[in-house]
């Protein structure tokens, strides 16, 4: 261990900061055995510059896919090409209406302390992803979201937008290292509300050009067999949502409803979410709750880390990269 991983075992003895110690060194135990391990992101990390950390574990070998939101997936990307035109608002908690109206009349999209810049960041991907839309649109082609975003960075379409260094990028790194991306509900991120604009204008003709979700679950339940044989395929969440809800669902699907026998459950389970257990709240839900789905076993190894995921994953990923 070295200077952040030292500390954190040092200082992090109870509660939840325990449980991110043993989340972490369970993590740790299980890739270094040869295992995989599946992250799931939800809420807003990619513009919380999770990057910067998730990165390196894709490509030191420490993340073999990912579940994502549309979100994540663009916004990543978003930073990638507009960093510099980014606004931080660190008083966020005490805007008022007319405050917020002047940020949206400056094109500045905000995600808490955050505004993300329409021009600079939004409407430059847009034209290379419409490109992108419309090339494969006339060759009768069909892609999945995450492939086209793909086919632009291999493309260098997008090297001269440049404002971070791209090692800071996990989009970046997970091209690079091709690791599976899932990415369920495309369509309400920011590109997926494009791409129907340009479905209704009539540029992209065939509104399939760009894969659904459905098919999605089709690549996750073939991803998943291949990669769940021992010693196993772990499950780390960052926040609820639907990237987290999609992909655990594929054990069931498999066994009770493709009734398919020896498909292994999830060898790890971890999930970092501030948002209590009550009723009807899924994201808050236990992981034994789980069990009766058919999602997890009860000697699955469990954690939850009711904490601020901007604050935990880092930690957890420094301890995991003996950093």
């Amino acid at each position: 261990m070295t200077a952040v991983s030292e500390f954190v075992h040092h200082h992090f003895r109870h509660f939840n900061s325990a449980a991110l110690i043993d989340a972490a060194d369970a993590y740790a135990r299980h890739v270094d055995s040869g295992g995989r391990m599946l992250v799931t992101l939800a809420g807003a990390m990619s513009t919380a510059e999770l990057g910067l950390s998730l990165a390196e574990m894709i490509r030191q070998d420490k993340v073999h896919g990912i579940c994502c939101t549309g979100a994540n997936l663009e916004e990543d990307l978003f930073n990638l090409v507009a960093h510099d035109h980014y606004v931080r608002i660190p008083h966020y908690r005490y805007l008022n209406g007319e405050d917020e109206t002047r940020l949206l009349e400056r094109r500045l999209n905000r995600v808490t302390d955050t505004c993300i810049p329409e021009e600079e960041a939004i409407r430059r991907l847009e034209g290379v992803m419409l490109d992108q839309w419309q090339t494969a649109d006339r060759a009768g082609n069909r892609l999945l979201p995450h492939e086209f975003l793909y086919a632009a960075l291999r493309a260098g379409e997008l090297e001269r937008h440049y404002q971070i260094d791209p090692k800071d990028s996990w989009m970046v790194a997970a091209c690079e290292r091709n690791i599976p991306l899932f990415v369920p509900g495309w369509e309400d991120s920011t590109l997926g509300n494009i791409y129907a604009a340009h479905v209704i204008r009539g540029d992209v003709k065939n509104v399939t050009t760009v894969r659904s979700g459905i098919e999605y679950m089709l690549s996750l339940a073939d991803w998943y067999q291949r990669a769940s044989g021992e010693p196993g395929l772990g499950f780390f969440q960052i926040g609820g949502g639907i990237a987290g809800d999609f992909p655990i669902c594929v054990v069931p699907m498999l066994q009770q409803d493709l009734e398919m026998k020896a498909v292994p459950y999830w060898s790890y389970f971890c999930q970092i979410s501030d948002s209590t257990t009550s009723y009807g709240s899924y994201s808050g839900a236990v992981p034994n709750e789980k069990i009766t789905w058919g999602k997890l076993q009860a000697g699955t190894p469990m954690y939850v880390i009711e904490s601020d995921a901007t604050i935990v994953a880092p930690l957890i990923f420094a301890c995991v990269l003996e950093q």
